[in-house]
């Protein structure tokens, strides 16, 4: 079986690419990807989707996630992470838990977040981040967020541990810029762990290792289902769905849908409107 997904722990140091690069290796194919970038220092949660189940990456990737993360506050970075240069130190004794929870909780709910300079936002077709490493100033504009949690779960003198869960397009590092400047002593992040994307969590990731040790792919019918509401179709439906026509339906809740026909299979992800099933990405060439 070679369409499906693997959900790996990656490991510090190593590249969203790198990861794409080992699981080709082991698996022998080529058409690999991974939904969502993952800094080289950061670890944890990791899709990465082989075969056809590349199509589910770009969708996958806009699910929600939860963070576990940790601030430095009194010291700020070109990057507002650990790998950047420092550029200011304070002192940040006096800030007070209390003082610490009240800024944090000021960036829980619907936010406007400037990106960290250097990211893969795009600034006239190119990445942020190689403008910030070639020394070109960068202006990122300010864009809408949600963040859902983000709780204060330890502190070790300047160190903050906190628990984090946010839209597609939150940057973690952003958020630990944004609270040491509300605090007046700047921040930056020291460690970033990202434990789920939407439905897959660290419970069901694996690290390189042990997927070179035993290489076990979630199937795209499971996968799909384990990642979006399930809709069962007739074969007439299916026949429609794959030549692109739209197929009736009534009363969907709002999203992408997965759309299964009688034998089990998935067909299709599909999205209602004007009751009718619209196909986004269809996983068969060829009915009958």
């Amino acid at each position: 079986m070679t369409d499906g997904l693997v959900v790996v722990d990656k490991p510090a140091g190593w590249t969203s690419h790198d990861v794409v690069a080992r699981i080709r290796k082991v698996s022998g194919t080529r058409r690999v990807g991974h939904a969502g970038t993952l800094d080289p220092m950061a670890t944890g949660v990791l899709i990465v989707g082989m075969g056809r189940a590349t199509k589910l990456l770009g969708h996958l990737a806009l699910h929600d996630k939860d963070y576990e993360a940790t601030l430095r506050l009194g010291v700020q970075t070109t990057t507002d992470d650990a790998e950047g240069d420092v550029v200011a130190t304070r002192d940040a004794s006096s800030v007070t838990d209390a003082d610490l929870a009240d800024v944090v909780a000021m960036f829980v709910g619907d936010i406007e977040q400037v990106p960290a300079a250097v990211s893969a936002v795009k600034v006239n077709g190119a990445r942020a981040y190689a403008l910030a490493r070639k020394g070109e100033p960068v202006r990122l504009a300010a864009r809408p967020v949600h963040v859902s949690r983000f709780d204060v779960v330890g502190r070790n003198g300047d160190d903050v541990d906190v628990c984090v869960s946010c839209s597609t397009g939150t940057y973690v590092r952003a958020l630990a810029r944004d609270v040491g400047e509300r605090l007046g002593v700047g921040a930056h992040l020291t460690r970033l762990r990202r434990t789920r994307v939407g439905a897959f969590g660290l419970d069901q990731a694996k690290t390189l290792d042990e997927v070179a040790a035993c290489f076990d792919l979630v199937g795209l019918d499971d996968a799909v289902t384990t990642a979006f509401p399930r809709v069962d179709v007739d074969d007439e439906a299916v026949r429609r769905l794959c030549l692109g026509q739209r197929v009736e339906s009534a009363g969907l809740p709002v999203g992408v849908h997965g759309v299964f026909g009688p034998d089990g299979h998935v067909v299709a992800l599909a999205e209602e409107r004007d009751h009718r099933l619209k196909t986004l990405v269809v996983f068969i060439s060829h009915f009958g």
